[in-house]
């Protein structure tokens, strides 16, 4: 059983990393937002692509404009520390259950 226990650790440790470098682009998306960046630069439209469908979702299914702050992403940070605290611990509990 020491292979499924290292199996649900392994998960749980990959999507920990994944959940973190989603966090930092979406940090670094707001912060561009701040300054307007060039919409041509690839590396703008790279990290646009990654957020926008997460974003938009959020957008579409609750009302997270104040005037012209869109509070999407915090929302989405939120989630996604709410994911790391509760769903990445239960794996790693889980994985520590496993005999």
């Amino acid at each position: 059983m020491f292979v499924m226990r290292n199996l649900v650790v392994a998960f749980a440790t990959i999507l920990d990393y994944v959940l973190w470098a989603y966090l930092w682009v979406l940090i670094i998306r707001a912060v561009l937002s701040w300054v307007s960046p060039d919409p041509y630069n690839p590396i703008v439209r790279a990290l646009y692509s990654i957020t926008e469908p997460v974003l938009s979702f959020l957008r579409r299914k609750f009302p997270l404009m104040a005037g012209s702050i869109d509070f999407s992403p915090m929302v989405a940070i939120v989630v996604i520390l709410f994911l790391q605290r509760f769903l990445v611990r239960t794996l790693f509990d889980l994985a520590g259950r496993i005999p």
